[in-house]
């Protein structure tokens, strides 16, 4: 039992924004297996072009582009044409290009989409590429590559890696005399929620119990996880224990009301002063030193045991279309893009942590918040905690966003957890069979 108090517990957009967003377009992204090429047809003179998309804001697409053009020197018969999107409208216009039979030669993609994409024979396995010398697994960060292969194939190449993290309010942290620390228990996190709730008047938490990234790591905790390789790795009652609490801990006043998070969209609660603590990807916390006007940090994950964490690597990559003309050409376009020097100081930690160690040592933040994510890493990997990554099936997308979005709606006391619970497994068991 979750205890604990009463028993009840920069730029980037966040994690609950992007799922949102997801939720939005989930329904619609199953693709059907088409037939032709993609990619641009080669000039007379030997010069080919590809196609590069990926979502993010303006400063990502300008960063990009200044790699590009350094990758354009070193090959000049390769041109690469660039389209960059919102998470939602890109994935809405993947999905249209892709069934035309049309899609990007190379585009950013994450773990939750391989095997939806694999299924429906959209990826390339870039393993014969590797194995021809024109890109290269070597140099990456204790594991990073893993997340990228599926099934035996390689389905996506990391450009950055990230790990789960707690960001807090600093000043409101001392303020009510809480201390965090590596090993902490959630019995002693909850606790914490409740001492900061009583001294500042303001929620501890912004929201923990509908982060699907955060159940799996308590679930690791315990010996289980949120995926399988084809469905869901825990049952109802377990699920039912974590909403039931969380929706308890609402009620109390220590988890700000979800109401509340919504109303502060596209801020965050937690920059927005509404709440004291916020789990999310380590490499998202620049956002609440340019939203809020407080102090913020990372602290350690709570424990069940007070050593394990179940925290692991997870990873933004570089994936390629099966129908591509040019395999040869996108993958030397990213080798380079993964490796080389100068793009890593371009990129800097914007899509994570750089993920190969030709980028990673390249690049040395001098701003105290790049710096404290990247100690927060170093740290998390000397601590000897992180695991593989759990495998994500095909509709771990629409099961992600849908997770997000019954729990709130559990939160604002618009379902009952029972009635949430079945809701989740059977949206979860559709998704898997689409």
């Amino acid at each position: 039992m979750l205890r604990g108090g009463p028993t009840v517990g920069t730029r980037n957009l966040d994690r609950r924004t992007i799922l949102k967003a997801a939720g939005a377009s989930a329904a619609t992204l199953g693709l059907a297996t088409t037939t032709g090429c993609g990619g641009e047809s080669g000039s007379g003179n030997g010069t080919v072009t590809i196609r590069y998309s990926w979502w993010g804001a303006e400063e990502r697409a300008k960063k990009i582009n200044q790699s590009i053009a350094l990758f354009e020197e070193k090959y000049p018969k390769i041109k690469v044409k660039t389209d960059f999107q919102t998470y939602q409208s890109f994935w809405e216009k993947f999905q249209t290009q892709a069934a035309g039979g049309n899609p990007p030669d190379v585009f950013q993609s994450a773990v939750t989409f391989l095997r939806k994409y694999d299924k429906r024979g959209i990826l390339l396995d870039l393993k014969p590429q590797v194995q021809a010398g024109n890109l290269s697994l070597d140099h990456f960060r204790a594991g990073v590559t893993k997340v990228g292969e599926v099934d035996g194939k390689q389905l996506g190449v990391p450009v950055g890696s990230n790990t789960m993290a707690l960001v807090i309010d600093k000043k409101l942290f001392r303020k009510a005399g809480v201390e965090p620390r590596p090993g902490w228990t959630w019995d002693e996190y909850f606790k914490a929620l409740k001492t900061i709730h009583d001294k500042t008047k303001i929620p501890g938490d912004t929201g923990y119990f509908a982060i699907m990234y955060l159940y799996d790591l308590y679930l690791r905790q315990n010996g289980k996880a949120f995926f399988t390789e084809d469905g869901l790795g825990f049952d109802k009652a377990d699920l039912t224990e974590w909403w039931t609490d969380g929706y308890n801990r609402v009620k109390a006043g220590i988890v700000t009301d979800p109401k509340i998070v919504s109303q502060d969209q596209p801020k965050s609660s937690l920059s927005a002063g509404h709440g004291a603590s916020e789990f999310t990807w380590d490499n998202f916390t620049v956002r609440y030193s340019a939203e809020g006007d407080s102090e913020y940090g990372l602290a350690p994950i709570p424990t069940t045991d007070g050593k394990r964490t179940g925290q692991y690597l997870a990873s933004l990559m570089l994936s390629a279309s099966s129908r591509t003309s040019h395999p040869k050409e996108v993958a030397q376009f990213i080798d380079f893009m993964v490796h080389d020097p100068r793009v890593g100081k371009i990129m800097g930690y914007d899509r994570g942590i750089l993920a190969s160690t030709e980028q990673y040592e390249a690049y040395r933040p001098t701003d105290t918040v790049n710096k404290e994510i990247a100690q927060y890493e170093e740290d998390t990997a000397e601590a000897g905690v992180l695991g593989t990554i759990t495998p994500h099936p095909s509709g771990a997308d629409t099961v992600e966003a849908a997770f997000l979005r019954i729990g709130g709606d559990l939160g604002q006391g618009k379902a009952k957890v029972s009635d949430a619970v079945n809701q989740l497994f059977t949206e979860a068991e559709a998704a898997f069979q689409a």
